[in-house]
């Protein structure tokens, strides 16, 4: 049986059909492509400070006003126009001459907001994360980063250097001694659980050194991976006791928050030697 030709051309038109729907397709694709998005450039946000003078800090004056940070939209620029996204920023702080690059750097985060004030207390407790002398004045910086969604293209301020003198404000009161116990400890106790009992001999390669006013610290101590711990002021009394803030064994493991009463730690989960450090001015504890 032979092809007529009015199946030819009935093919010839359907090819015809779909070569056309094919290169829609393909220029449609193409006008997508050449259409797409990109960033182009940032204005770098410009910060400014109510006072840039030497400002020593009073807790008699808390809840007085201090410092107020005010920064410019950077001004995000795309290929189709002027970003409508949110912005996030953060106000970066560290020791003058670390360049933002210490390990003790505090960032407050915000978001769309173009200013943040300070109360003495407010600024005193911020500063106080980077763990520097009190009633000594300190050279801070200051700068803003700014980011849109999933910390992208990220660009900075100017830094505002000040000169601040913070004071001693604790978060609990410090006692005069320290101790680690639980099973997360190394040495062994009278019954076998890891917990101290009422009345024991303090063990004191498992007592803190006070390095200042405020912080207590072990440099090396063997930690048994994933077991539970206290902080207490008195090895063998359970009449006072540092725990976490929250559910038991819910904290982070290689450093969180405590309070007086609180519940059991978790620590690390491996087993290795720890610096343990204990920060009463900041109300947290750390393993490094």
């Amino acid at each position: 049986m032979g092809i007529n030709n009015q199946t030819i051309n009935y093919t010839m038109k359907n090819l015809k059909y779909i070569f056309f729907l094919v290169s829609a397709f393909l220029v449609f694709s193409c006008d997508k492509e050449e259409t797409r998005v990109t960033f182009l450039k940032s204005t770098p946000p410009e910060l400014v400070v109510s006072s840039t003078a030497n400002l020593v800090l009073n807790k008699a004056q808390e809840n007085f006003s201090s410092l107020q940070f005010q920064w410019t939209n950077p001004v995000f620029e795309f290929s189709n126009g002027v970003n409508t996204q949110n912005v996030s920023y953060v106000l970066q702080i560290d020791q003058a001459g670390k360049d933002f690059g210490s390990a003790k750097q505090i960032g407050l985060g915000f978001t769309n907001a173009v200013s943040r004030s300070f109360t003495v207390r407010e600024l005193n407790n911020t500063l106080s994360g980077l763990e520097l002398a009190d009633f000594v004045p300190q050279d801070f910086e200051f700068r803003i980063k700014a980011t849109l969604s999933n910390n992208s293209v990220p660009v900075y301020s100017n830094v505002v250097k000040i000169k601040i003198t913070t004071y001693l404000d604790v978060v609990f009161p410090v006692p005069a001694n320290l101790f680690i116990t639980g099973p997360a400890a190394p040495a062994p106790t009278s019954n076998g659980d890891g917990w101290m009992d009422d009345g024991e001999t303090a063990v004191l390669t498992q007592k803190f050194t006070q390095i200042n006013s405020y912080t207590f610290q072990i440099n090396s101590l063997q930690i048994n991976g994933g077991k539970e711990f206290l902080l207490v002021p008195v090895y063998g009394n359970w009449a006072n006791k540092f725990g976490f803030t929250g559910e038991g064994a819910k904290n982070n493991p290689s450093g969180d928050s405590f309070k007086p009463e609180g519940n059991n730690f978790i620590g690390p989960a491996a087993s290795r030697a720890y610096k343990i450090t204990v920060n009463f001015k900041t109300g947290r504890y750390s393993f490094e």
